[in-house]
């Protein structure tokens, strides 16, 4: 079974497909997966509660067990367990069950022309956490001593370079927070919006992250699903040649968008 899916522009959690045993879900930029403490706000996990609460399926036996997570900032496809067994399968045999997990990111160009990496290839920087619990590649892999360094790799592949931007599809072997943008960022390649690791321009009001494919082999009944949602046609647009608008600038993540060179 697969299921395509265009975005369609409406910033809310849409589930795109559920069982007695897992649901799979859109998550919008913006919204954290699952809360944090002392935290009152909308996430991914709260809101699926509350429409099976609606719907009167929400009991202690059957609620919504979050088994990944995509950062705030991040878009796209996650799957959620509903049952405490599903939960526990789906995490012990992730790695045999998960076949696929491909990103796309817009990325700003390097400065230095020297940095421009090849069409695909493999990013293994370790990465080290500072404070803030802020993923970072540290210099010449280490760090300063206080912030652990832990082993990372991710897969790229350049989808469409443009003037002043990169598209990338990317997929990773290991699941670090932060691993994309810190790898990336790492190599010259800040991602489009992202205040942490200093990108210039912010044409889509948002990171430009998004987890666009999960595929997987069911748990329970082995069939082989795969789920798609695209990134918006907007940052091809925007690769391609057309302008960045002015950081702060109202969101439009039309195909059309007015934009402004960022000095």
């Amino acid at each position: 079974m697969i299921k395509t899916k265009a975005q369609n522009g409406r910033e809310k959690l849409e589930i795109l497909y559920e069982d007695e045993w897992l649901a799979v879900v859109y998550k919008p930029s913006g919204m954290l997966s699952v809360p944090y403490e002392g935290s009152r706000e909308k996430t991914a996990l709260s809101v699926l509660e509350e429409i099976y609460r609606k719907r009167g399926m929400l009991t202690k036996h059957r609620k919504p067990f979050c088994v990944h997570r995509l950062d705030r900032d991040t878009s796209g496809v996650m799957m959620f367990a509903l049952t405490d067994e599903a939960r526990r399968k789906i995490m012990d045999t992730w790695h045999k069950t998960v076949t696929e997990r491909l990103y796309r990111a817009v990325a700003e160009n390097p400065r230095d022309r020297k940095r421009v990496l090849p069409d695909s290839g493999l990013i293994d920087d370790s990465l080290a956490f500072n404070a803030y619990n802020v993923g970072y590649v540290p210099k010449n892999g280490r760090s300063d001593g206080k912030d652990k360094v832990v082993a990372a790799r991710t897969h790229y592949k350049v989808i469409l370079r443009g003037k002043t931007h990169t598209l990338f599809e990317l997929s990773l072997d290991t699941g670090k927070k932060n691993q994309i943008r810190a790898h990336l960022a790492g190599k010259g390649y800040p991602l489009a919006g992202d205040e942490h690791f200093r990108a210039r321009t912010n044409p889509f009001g948002r990171l430009a992250l998004h987890a666009r494919t999960l595929e997987f082999d069911h748990p329970f009944t082995g069939e082989h699903l795969c789920f798609e949602v695209a990134e918006p046609d907007s940052w091809k647009t925007l690769v391609e040649g057309c302008k960045e608008r002015k950081k702060g600038s109202p969101k439009n993540e039309s195909s059309e968008i007015p934009v402004e060179t960022e000095k």
